[in-house]
């Protein structure tokens, strides 16, 4: 009995109930599907169908995510006055339209403008997706239902990149093409799916509502997304820093990279939803993020090990580092939701959620150099004062997020509210 107790166990943590819950989980997964095929084929796509240089798609790149970090917080007030359903299908349909678009690209100019409209648009179907889920869902359920959207995302991710090793075995310049046009079509059919969601009730809105702007002007807020967005990292370390770091400085085999990457999405798969439980109040969700900080900071302190061994031991040390850093990664993502689902006011929440993803914005403008700097460039001494950094960051959530729940937020005047959907 107890074995099948831990098999059922298992088995919730990955499916979701049936309800809202679940149908969110699976666009999530469908739309993933889209995004993993992207993410793993766009290099080769811009390079070889497009004949962009990589200096060129650099460029690109980086001048998109500036517009959207610029773009998160005005675009996120669409979603408190349209509402997030409506910003959330118009994006996807945006998407699908640009994604269609590329094989016609001719030109750099061409390009920068797709990627910069690529990132202007998902700015807004970002914050549009969170705030439906948040409405949507009640409140004791909401972290745990953004927790099964990441799980089943990481399965689509998984799908997609399967794809993606296809489309990269045939390299063909149709190939290609047609892989852009498959995106197209995912992300028009996660459009259409969203499309039949249950519509929610129009919110009241703040009796003197907000400037688009106005949400930067609460100084306690920002200061929780500036640091649940340096949390964020965890990503890059995993992604960027750490293969970087494997490459140059140990001598194990390349190959560990790509079973590093396959643990970390399983283990997400598999046990997201149980890290989120305990982070659906604002001092659990700071709580949650010091652990993510502190596991952070223990993953700094363990890496460097590696660079001084050989072997198999070697294998056990990154495989060990890997483990704390994907642990993190769990426990603070569920801190960051739950801070999105409690801390911004109802009626003000898509220009609220769109700030907290502002510290996000600035975490991928400054960690890819920053701890590359740090971590492989030093040498090794640098993964030391960027563990004492997690370690700062970590322990001052909690008291600046208690600070925010004190402060009243600026146009909140709108109570919570459980929502009733409209099928």
């Amino acid at each position: 009995m107890g074995a099948r107790e831990t098999i059922r166990t298992a088995v919730r943590d990955v499916i979701p109930p049936p309800g809202l819950t679940r149908a969110l989980a699976v666009q999530a997964m469908v739309y993933a599907i889209g995004s993993g095929l992207f993410h793993a084929g766009s290099a080769v796509f811009f390079t070889r169908a497009l004949g962009l240089s990589a200096a060129q798609v650099g460029l690109g790149l980086s001048i998109s995510a500036g517009v959207s970090l610029l773009g998160t917080v005005p675009l996120g007030g669409l979603t408190d006055r349209y509402g997030p359903q409506r910003v959330w299908v118009c994006g996807l349909v945006l998407d699908a339209a640009l994604f269609a678009s590329y094989p016609f690209v001719g030109s750099f100019a061409g390009f920068l403008a797709v990627v910069v409209a690529l990132g202007t648009v998902d700015a807004a179907t970002g914050v549009a997706r969170q705030v439906y889920s948040i409405n949507a869902l009640p409140p004791a359920e909401r972290v745990t239902g953004l927790a099964y959207q990441r799980s089943l995302l990481n399965v689509g991710f998984g799908l997609g990149a399967v794809i993606s090793g296809v489309v990269l075995a045939v390299d063909t310049i149709a190939a290609y093409r047609g892989m852009v046009w498959f995106i197209a079509t995912v992300v028009l059919v996660t459009a259409l799916f969203v499309r039949r969601l249950p519509r929610l009730p129009h919110v009241a809105r703040a009796t003197e509502p907000m400037g688009r702007l106005a949400v930067l002007r609460d100084r306690p807020f920002l200061a929780v997304s500036l640091l649940s967005g340096l949390l964020t990292a965890h990503g890059v370390l995993y992604l960027t820093v750490l293969p970087l770091w494997i490459i140059t400085h140990t001598d194990a085999p390349k190959t560990v990279i790509a079973g590093l990457v396959l643990l970390n999405t399983i283990l997400i798969v598999l046990l997201q939803v149980r890290a989120s439980r305990g982070a659906d109040t604002a001092s659990g969700a700071a709580r949650a993020s010091r652990r993510g900080g502190l596991l952070v900071a223990v993953f700094c302190l363990v890496l460097p090990i590696s660079g001084a061994t050989r072997g198999v031991l070697t294998i056990v040390v990154l495989v060990a580092a890997a483990m704390l850093l994907i642990l993190a990664e769990l426990i603070q993502s569920a801190g960051a939701w739950g801070l999105t689902a409690t801390l911004p006011p109802n009626d003000q929440r898509g220009a609220y959620v769109g700030a907290l993803r502002l510290g996000e914005q600035v975490q991928y403008l400054i960690a890819p150099a920053g701890l590359t700097a740090l971590g492989v460039s030093t040498g090794g001494w640098g993964w030391y004062p960027t563990a004492a950094i997690f370690v700062l960051v970590g322990l001052a959530i909690v008291p600046v997020v208690a600070w925010a729940e004190r402060t009243p937020r600026l146009g909140g005047t709108a109570p919570e509210q459980t929502m009733t959907l409209v099928p």
